[in-house]
């Protein structure tokens, strides 16, 4: 385990993997597939570094969000009931984390880990597929059909949150009639709240 006697292979070990892990972010999103296993590699317990990394995200999330802010223009009645489902889902999922054991984690965490490597993998096609949809007319969902998926990848955001970005973005533009740049600023909004 890291402690304040660490060695100095250890600090540069993860120094390395957060910077690896913010330059994917900053690319791709997925950054969270490198700076967990390297937060197990030296030898945090599985939740501990699961919290560390989540928290290590936030300032990344505040960024984006502050960064596209004018994406957000317009979108205020659906930012604030989509908000709310971020909200209430990454409480629960937090608090599933908390009251779980680390056990059930270690086990659900090769799963979580292949989930989000897979939609990682397939975040270009993805993205593709939405782009095509957007540009052929699709007829607007109502928005309330967003709520409960927001709801249930905040859930899942709050419990482990590798690959949460792209999650919430490929369900934003599937349940709403927009285009994904300002899908995106609220995509960033979400995962801060998640």
């Amino acid at each position: 385990m890291l402690t304040a006697a660490a060695p100095a292979a250890s600090l540069g070990w993860l120094a390395l993997m957060a910077f690896a892990a913010g330059l994917v972010n900053a690319i791709a999103g997925g950054g969270s597939l490198l700076s967990f296993p390297a937060l197990l590699a030296i030898g945090l317990p599985a939740v501990v570094a699961n919290v560390t990394n989540t928290v290590a995200l936030a300032p990344g999330y505040v960024g984006a969000a502050l960064a596209q802010r004018g994406q957000l223009r317009g979108q205020g009645t659906r930012l604030r009931r989509l908000l709310l489902a971020a909200l209430l889902g990454g409480l629960a999922g937090g608090l599933l984390l908390l009251h779980s054991s680390e056990r059930l984690f270690l086990v659900l965490v090769p799963w979580l880990i292949l989930s989000g490597s897979l939609l990682l993998a397939l975040q270009e096609p993805l993205r593709q597929w939405l782009r095509r949809r957007a540009s052929a007319q699709v007829q607007p969902e109502a928005e309330r059909f967003a709520v409960l998926p927001v709801f249930l990848a905040s859930l899942y955001g709050g419990y482990f949150g590798a690959g949460l970005s792209v999650i919430l973005l490929a369900l934003l533009a599937i349940t709403l009639d927009d285009n994904l740049t300002r899908l995106s600023g609220l995509k960033q909004v979400l995962a801060l709240a998640s």
